[in-house]
């Protein structure tokens, strides 16, 4: 049964992504239509991936300026993710592929997929897919720390999985999509073995 109809959508900005208002009528549990108005900001699906080291016991991730969360209580706006990026037209595996390179310096060849997920779905539309990859120092084909005419300065950090799990533990990570990627590590994944109590 439909319980979205009469779904109009105005934009109200895109000037970097859009962000569009919604109004539409929805059918309620109780069996009666009521109009809402909504706001989405779409700025496209994404991916995010994982790199680990079983032999060395270690992790790639990356360092970088966030302005929204400076703007919202971030002491100096930098967060420690997982190398992510947008898909811009191509399928999730080749975008993170390219992403891995362009961000860490490392062509990783094969990447599994292990979710997908909405990160913030009351007010974006994005979808995430989220993947691991086994990397060795044999990859590193580049510097990595992005891509210049897209502004970005990415530095990239190798933890061991000790380190990772400090950080969680002391709630060191505070990206979200990189916090999904490395519990599922330690739940189902690469470090699943190396903390079992």
């Amino acid at each position: 049964m439909e319980r979205i109809r009469n779904l109009v959508r105005e934009t109200l900005s895109d000037a970097w992504y859009a962000l569009y208002r919604y109004t539409f009528e929805y059918l309620r549990s109780d069996g009666s239509w009521k109009q809402q108005e909504r706001e989405a900001y779409d700025r496209g699906n994404g991916a995010g991936v994982l790199l680990y080291d079983p032999l060395r016991q270690t992790v790639v991730l990356t360092r970088q300026f966030r302005l929204p969360t400076y703007i919202n209580g971030n002491a100096d706006g930098f967060l420690t993710e997982v190398c992510a990026g947008l898909l811009d037209g191509d399928t999730p595996e080749t975008c993170i592929k390219k992403e891995i390179l362009e961000e860490t310096g490392y062509a990783v060849p094969h990447v599994e997929k292990v979710a997908e997920v909405y990160m913030s779905p009351g007010a974006v539309t994005e979808k995430l897919f989220l993947f691991q990859g086994r990397y060795t120092p044999e990859m590193k084909r580049e510097g990595g720390g992005g891509v210049e005419s897209e502004s970005e300065d990415i530095e990239v950090l190798e933890w061991t999985y000790a380190e990772v799990y400090e950080a969680l533990e002391k709630g060191g990570i505070q990206d979200a999509k990189t916090l999904i990627l490395l519990q599922h590590a330690l739940l189902y994944g690469p470090l699943k073995a190396t903390f079992q109590k």
